[in-house]
């Protein structure tokens, strides 16, 4: 079942490139990558170590569903989306926290160039082990194929 999902996504995807791999840098600081499933909707996720002292070597991966908005900013050199979404992270050391996030960012897709360079803010709600609040955020590349 999961690779015809993930089939019918490969099919259908119909945004600005299809997938993106890059690098994010912040908290956290790792892997990123984005795929598009229509034209304005995207999952991208991240597969990082966390940098903050009270994490450790802690390994972070999160994954979101992505809207974005192509109206609100114009560019002549590219494409700038403001976009906003819902996922969840996963921190996993001795004590695994699990929770979800609210991803608040803006991209820009270089028209002439096979680039995405982004900036994003995710409030995140953990609920396992603790109920908590907290925020993360971080500048990234990818590269768009």
């Amino acid at each position: 079942m999961t690779l015809i999902l993930i089939a019918s996504m490969l099919i259908s995807a119909q945004g600005p490139g299809t997938f993106e791999l890059g690098a994010i840098l912040g908290e956290p600081t790792g892997i990123s990558a984005k795929y598009w499933t229509g034209s304005n909707t995207a999952i991208d996720g991240a597969l990082s170590w966390s940098l903050r002292h009270d994490h450790g070597d802690d390994m972070y991966i999160h994954g979101d569903f992505l809207w974005h908005d192509f109206g609100l900013i114009d560019d002549e050199s590219g494409q700038v989306p403001l976009y906003y979404g819902i996922g969840g992270r996963i921190i996993l050391h001795d004590d695994a926290k699990l929770g979800a996030r609210i991803p608040v960012g803006i991209s820009w897709l270089l028209g002439g160039a096979p680039l995405d360079l982004f900036i994003e803010v995710a409030g995140i709600l953990d609920l396992i082990p603790d109920t908590d609040f907290d925020l993360n955020g971080g500048i990234g590349i990818r590269f768009v194929f």
